[in-house]
């Protein structure tokens, strides 16, 4: 049985609602734990607002942030899904609920044309909004997952190399957290991604996927990855930067890398921050019609980070 179309773009519709919206439990518990530790008085009075804001956001059912950022969707297709319309089918449904969001949340249309400024008033245009494909083995579901992104700051490249080893990846990270933090380029506290490794383009869309499709406390299946998520963690916290770049120790809520096999002779590092308007949203359609929704993506199966070897020599 295929999944009918109409499901798809009213999930579409409907988790670009709730992503807006609905702040993810698991940055607002990681926020409410930083509440806990943040001592300067005026990050804690952010932290604070930002609770009772996302609280009337949900009771006013209004966007939690002015800027709604710029939409964008992750679609995992389950190999046994079949879809009517197919893939184009799917990126025609999101388009249109983009476009329908935009007016009904109401989403502030923040997608021109970067020459000419052109714009249609609905986020919609020229490769916009992004649409992201991955595929899950033994799977006969769609999942569609939203993230409203700030669209302009909090995001930084640099091509390292093997010499300039785990120390270099941290020198890095602290260089941009105190850039982002000084110039106002991330609302924090944020949820940091980082990619190592990989080509430039793949080490930048694995940070940005490590910031934005996992949850907080979620740590990487590598033990000692997962520990240097955690020390950076802790280094993005003493810089003495706090919430909206107060002094203080509240600037990192959680940190995620992802690593992808690289050119021998070099090591790529992207570092991206999901800001304080953490927006996220999934849904899972069934060919029965059934739709699930839920704030973790689970982008990052076993399958998606392709750990095994499967062909030998």
């Amino acid at each position: 049985m295929a999944i009918d179309i109409n499901r798809i773009e009213e999930a579409g519709l409907e988790i670009m609602k709730r992503a807006a919206i609905d702040i993810p439990e698991d940055y607002s518990q990681g926020i409410k734990e930083m509440q806990k530790t943040e001592t300067g008085k005026l990050p804690r009075f952010v932290l604070h607002a930002m609770v009772d804001n996302w609280d009337a956001a949900t009771k006013d059912r209004r966007p939690m942030c002015a800027d709604t950022g710029v939409p964008r969707y992750y679609v995992k297709m389950g190999n046994n899904a079949s879809v009517q319309s197919g893939f184009i089918g799917i990126e025609r449904a999101l388009r249109k609920a983009t476009a329908d969001a935009t007016v009904q949340i109401p989403l502030r249309p923040n997608r021109v044309h970067p020459l000419w400024r052109t714009e249609h008033n609905n986020n919609v245009g020229i490769n916009a909004p992004e649409i992201e494909w991955s595929f899950e083995p033994d799977a006969d579901w769609v999942d569609v997952t939203t993230v409203h992104k700030g669209g302009l700051f909090g995001t930084d490249y640099r091509m390292l190399f093997p010499g300039d080893g785990i120390d270099g990846i941290k020198r890095f990270v602290l260089d941009g957290l105190i850039a982002f933090g000084k110039r106002g380029l991330a609302c924090q506290p944020a949820i940091v991604g980082i990619g190592i490794g990989g080509s430039k383009d793949t080490c930048m869309q694995l940070g940005k996927q490590a910031a934005c499709l996992r949850t907080v406390g979620n740590r990487n299946p590598d033990p000692k990855i997962a520990e240097l998520e955690m020390e950076l963690k802790k280094l993005g916290n003493s810089i003495g930067m706090g919430a909206m770049g107060f002094v203080g120790s509240s600037m990192v809520v959680d940190c995620h890398i992802e690593v992808g096999y690289t050119h021998t002779g070099g090591m790529p590092v992207s570092i991206h921050t999901f800001c304080l308007s953490s927006r996220r949203a999934t849904a899972r359609i069934y060919a029965d019609g059934r739709i699930e929704y839920r704030t973790d993506p689970e982008w990052f199966t076993p399958y998606m980070r392709r750990e095994t070897v499967e062909w030998n020599r």
